[in-house]
């Protein structure tokens, strides 16, 4: 089980050498390569490195298949206690579906819950320093850390003697330890925007992704609000998180689904009674631009897609990736196609590179 629900199965192996390293275990990619390839429970199996790295299953050697053998039938549910259901997701443009089963319960699975954990407390999220994956799976297994505002008590919990033994007398612990993960711990009461989206562990978000998304919101209540809008099809906040350049359907459904659920939502606000998020802003001046939506497109030749954009937010506009009803400025360089076409029909102001240079000149 991984941070973000997917069902990854391994095959369990007899101890084998492949290229010089014994090989228990072997990866099986998903359940149509195991219903591709009819891998059972008991098969001798051939075993290569994929890259001389991954082991990898490539073939069952059929003649030493054990008599009345059943094809493997791929849990239909999460094996977490909760057995929440574990789907395999369709894609709403193409109608197919998903190669990969992933459970559906995210923050209340308790398997995802401790991939989440070690994600929230890893070095591009809060950065917690003296809780690592080892220290967060034992906190997870213990029931003492369960959600990650569980980690900003944990001092209050020691103190109290809630946590049997105290931190202090457990083994690889001591005083001095102790006191160094506590204010490590009071170091992240105050956190960037950006690191906070990221440590969320939404799927589909990343750093880069979060990182864009608090430069566009600035502050969490304006970043919570849209990204719960953003659930609603056809919503006004959807279209214009669609219009932020950078991001994409994919991510837009991730964020709203993950809002949606009021578990996470529920954790969340148990998080914020603990943890302060800075907003992250851009340093911007007034100008000409300042406010305006302006959309790039066709082949820059004044500047590079990258330069336009950074050059355009520094001086207060926002850069969508697409036009809208919402665009103040389509600049179109050579080759410009549907954007151009579709700026015409909207009535929005159509600008050559020279012509934008002139807007801004002088800022």
């Amino acid at each position: 089980m991984g941070r973000t629900g997917a069902l990854t199965p391994v095959a369990k192996l007899e101890p084998v050498t492949v290229g010089g390293v014994v090989v228990s275990n072997a990866t099986l990619h998903n359940e149509d390569e195991i219903a591709r390839k009819d891998i059972r429970v008991g098969d001798t199996v051939v075993i290569q490195r994929a890259g001389d790295v991954i082991p990898q299953v490539v073939e069952v050697v059929r003649e030493r298949r054990p008599e009345g053998s059943v094809a493997f039938e791929f849990p239909q549910v999460c094996p977490c206690p909760l057995a929440t259901p574990a789907e395999r997701e369709v894609n709403p443009r193409t109608g197919e579906r998903a190669v990969v089963r992933r459970c559906s319960g995210e923050f209340a699975c308790p398997y995802q819950r401790k991939e989440h954990l070690k994600h929230f407390v890893s070095r591009k999220a809060f950065d917690i320093e003296g809780i690592g994956e080892k220290q967060m799976i034992a906190f997870h297994e213990a029931g003492e850390v369960t959600e990650p505002a569980g980690i900003f008590t944990l001092e209050a919990r020691n103190a109290s003697g809630a946590l049997v033994p105290p931190l202090q007398e457990r083994d690889g612990w001591g005083e001095k330890s102790v006191a160094n993960l506590f204010a490590a711990i009071d170091a992240r009461r105050t956190i960037a925007l950006s690191r906070f989206i990221n440590a969320m562990g939404v799927r589909h978000v990343g750093e880069e992704t979060a990182r864009l998304l608090a430069r566009t919101y600035g502050d969490w209540p304006s970043f919570r609000a849209a990204a719960l809008a953003a659930a609603e099809p056809g919503s006004e906040a959807r279209e214009a998180m669609l219009s932020v350049d950078g991001l994409g359907d994919t991510a837009v459904d991730a964020l709203g689904r993950f809002f949606s659920e009021a578990h996470n939502s529920a954790a969340l606000d148990r998080l914020l009674e603990h943890v302060t998020v800075e907003p992250e802003r851009v340093e911007t001046k007034a100008s000409p631009v300042t406010g305006k939506t302006v959309v790039f497109t066709g082949s820059l030749e004044r500047f590079t897609r990258d330069e336009a954009k950074a050059r355009a937010q520094s001086l207060g506009a926002k850069v969508a990736g697409a036009v809208s009803k919402n665009t103040d400025y389509l600049v179109a360089g050579p080759g410009a196609g549907s954007k151009l076409k579709k700026a015409e029909e909207l009535g929005v102001a159509v600008l050559s590179e020279d012509d934008w240079l002139a807007v801004i000149e002088g800022v």
